[in-house]
């Protein structure tokens, strides 16, 4: 019975030859609901127990909305200046820097065309993950470009929002953005170019003051956090109580701010369907 007897005292095991068990094998939600991130990824991202919509970015909304995956990305090098010096806890261009390099990002936008139930769609996606999907001056640029791209091209156009608001690092220039932003999709109204915004989880800020909330169809997912200021910050103004599910966008719903939710498996289906409509094309399946 030797064999399970240990001869030596301690571990003697090197360090390069342990096995650790592999991270990010599991997802576990607000709600405590745990799934294997392989099957949340099929899943689009949303836990099939609880139906909680994991917040994702424009790699993973660009996978479920264009066809194959297949796109081209537009301005890809516009990167932020310091026009105003800013320094906080931290100069403006190291958080830049900081940032590009945690996410492979340039900035808190990506703007793309491609083809999504076969036929042209310019897409618009902001990512939480860099400086809180702060609006800036290259958020803007990009929006208004890819906006001048549909118009030129009149194609629809979609902007998926996920945003802490504007970004102060920025100070006025960043707050420029929502007039041009709201002047660029009014040119698309005016050439009877169809215009979708989706509200993810978070859209707060300046991105609900202007872009947001323009489309010719507001849609969101279940369960999303939707208002200008948060909920701390409009109790305190107010000095009242909120009501229950305050700023949810099943609240917003039902009280006229957005035309419809929709689970992620069906958005790619909903979008289109929605532009078959209001274009007079034949649905497609």
């Amino acid at each position: 019975m030797a064999w399970f007897k240990r001869k030596d005292k301690g571990i003697q095991t090197a360090t390069e030859e342990k096995k650790d068990t592999p991270k990010g094998l599991w997802y576990k939600s607000p709600t405590g609901k745990i799934i294997d991130t392989k099957e949340l990824e099929q899943n689009f991202y949303v836990s099939p127990e609880d139906g909680y919509h994991v917040r994702i970015g424009s790699k993973e909304y660009f996978e479920i909305l264009f066809d194959d995956n297949k796109f081209k990305e537009l301005d890809t090098g516009l990167t932020s200046k310091d026009p105003l010096k800013f320094e906080d806890t931290k100069k403006y261009p190291d958080r830049l820097k900081a940032a590009q390099a945690k996410t492979n990002l340039k900035d808190a936008v990506r703007t793309a065309i491609g083809k999504s139930k076969g036929k042209d769609l310019v897409i618009a996606c902001m990512d939480f993950t860099f400086i809180g999907g702060s609006m800036g001056s290259v958020v803007g640029e990009k929006i208004a470009r890819a906006a001048d791209y549909a118009l030129k091209k009149k194609l629809p156009f979609m902007i998926i929002s996920k945003s802490g608001g504007a970004r102060m690092m920025e100070a006025a220039l960043s707050l420029m953005q929502l007039a041009k932003t709201s002047v660029k999709l009014a040119q698309l109204a005016d050439a009877g170019i169809p215009y979708v915004s989706l509200c993810t989880d978070p859209t707060t800020g300046g991105t609900t003051a202007s872009f947001a909330m323009l489309g010719d169809i507001n849609i969101s997912e279940p369960g999303a956090l939707i208002g200008f200021a948060g909920p701390r910050v409009v109790r305190d103004t107010t000095g009242k109580e909120l009501p229950e599910g305050f700023q949810t966008s099943e609240f917003l719903l039902e009280h006229g701010f957005l035309d419809f939710i929709t689970h992620r498996k069906h958005l790619k289906d909903k979008v289109n369907q929605y532009i078959d409509l209001v274009t007079n094309q034949p649905i497609r399946a």
